[in-house]
């Protein structure tokens, strides 16, 4: 059956678009942003290679695995595409390091890459034709998130995973080379499993459900294939996903612009290993500690003021390096002693450092009507009465001071050599960077194992 002609429903749309979709209607910009993004998502996913939620995953998975078996980033075990995307994006995810849409918070490459590479790679797919697929499920996950931002994440769904499915199901009907019709079906089949909540933002649990939209993307799309059907409207309509979810969608925000005006060169890339809504904290700090050299012994009180969201999810105790990872007493601490906020100050060691507890107790969060998005206000009162104040509205790794190639280069390979991988780091890099170019996958899967 052939897709309708005139699209009444938001699905249709864009399984049309999908389905449409040629490589060389796709700016170059946004081949090049594809090639950043995969190259953050592969050092993000060599850094914890060895990781124990990794191992504990690993540990149920492989007795289960079927024998059509894909790569798994930085390690020799294989999985069937299944389990392998659902591995390959908690390893992406894991160190809270990965890519950000800023308006919806996604962040993209995680649960929609994983299931291009496997699919691509057991498919015997060309670099282009994973990378294509990659773009198109990046742009629908960040558009259907669009049509629900900001409720959504205000209402405690985990966007990163609850799109995060929608674009892994684009991406995976692209490269089965699915119809419209059946695109849409994937679309709507993915919106049953949707799935991810904030509370577990700390937890083992959120890497659970952007695993899951990895290999629940995959499956949709597999489904589809096969002649499983969704309803039309089963993203937008009056039951549908996103009124399920506490949501009326703007479905213009999807479907406007569609094809012309891509949401991956939206996309950014973490200095810091760290919630996006910390880093205007930590850039705070920073200037404050180069500006006035200022010794720990010397702060009083260190007062962190910004918007609702930065409070809602950086004001919490810190128990493990998962709190750290999002908290605002913890980002403020380490910059201000360390004058740094990579890996080794998020480290667990760091978490019961007593001097960095010392200084998260001097620490206060405070609310600041005025506060732009994104943006923060470190006050710091020492200890001889002076009060020493930085503000920061872009934050390093922003749109607007956003990560050159070079910055991403040397991020991942600091990312490999944390996780000790012990292969070239040199080799990866160049073969993302060519990837569009390689009739299959086996360069980039040589190099990563």
């Amino acid at each position: 059956m052939s897709a309708p002609a005139n699209p009444r429903f938001f699905g249709e749309s864009l399984g049309r678009f999908i389905a449409a979709s040629t490589w060389d209607v796709v700016p170059i910009g946004v081949h090049n942003e594809g090639k950043r993004s995969l190259l953050n998502f592969i050092g993000c996913a060599l850094g914890v290679a060895h990781a124990p939620p990794i191992e504990m995953a690993l540990r149920v998975l492989l007795p289960l695995s079927g024998p059509d078996r894909v790569a798994l980033i930085g390690r020799r075990e294989q999985l069937d595409p299944l389990g392998a995307a659902f591995i390959n994006a908690i390893g992406g995810n894991l160190l809270d390091y990965d890519d950000t849409h800023l308006r919806t918070v996604i962040h993209p490459t995680a649960p929609v890459a994983p299931a291009a590479l496997a699919l691509g790679e057991q498919r015997r797919s060309t670099g282009q034709a994973i990378l294509h697929a990659f773009i198109l499920g990046a742009e629908v996950e960040c558009r259907i998130g669009n049509i629900v931002s900001p409720g959504h994440y205000a209402g405690g769904w985990h966007i990163t995973s609850t799109c995060g499915v929608f674009g892994a199901a684009a991406a995976s009907a692209k490269l089965l080379g699915l119809g419209a019709e059946q695109t849409w079906h994937a679309l709507g089949i993915a919106a049953s499993q949707s799935a991810g909540i904030v509370e577990n933002l700390p937890s083992a649990a959120k890497n659970v459900s952007v695993g899951n939209a990895a290999r629940n993307g995959l499956f949709a799309a597999l489904l589809a294939a096969q002649g499983y059907t969704a309803a039309p409207s089963a993203i937008e309509g009056a039951l549908g996903w996103a009124r399920a979810m506490g949501d009326d969608p703007a479905v213009a925000m999807g479907t406007d612009g569609l094809g012309e005006a891509w949401e991956l060169l939206k996309n950014t890339y973490k200095p810091y290993p760290c919630g996006i809504v910390m880093h205007a904290v930590i850039d705070a700090c920073l200037a404050l500690r180069r500006d006035h050299a200022l010794a720990p012994e010397a702060i009083a009180e260190v007062v962190v003021s910004g918007d609702q969201l930065l409070l809602d999810r950086g004001d919490r105790p810190v128990t493990n390096e998962r709190d750290a990872r999002v908290s605002i007493h913890h980002c403020a601490a380490v910059s201000l002693l360390f004058g740094a906020a990579g890996l080794r100050e998020f480290s667990n060691a760091m978490v019961y450092d007593p001097a960095v507890v010392a200084l998260r107790a001097l620490t206060k969060a405070r609310l600041r009507t005025d506060s732009p998005r994104g943006a923060a206000t470190v006050t710091v009162l020492t200890t001889d009465g002076r009060t020493l104040e930085s503000t920061v509205q872009h934050p390093k790794g922003s749109a607007e001071r956003p990560l050159s190639n070079q910055e991403i280069e040397a991020k991942v390979r600091d990312l490999a050599r944390h996780g000790a991988f012990p292969g070239s780091i040199d080799d990866v890099i160049a073969a993302i960077w060519k990837f569009s170019e390689t009739e299959t996958t086996d360069p980039l899967i040589r190099a990563l194992r």
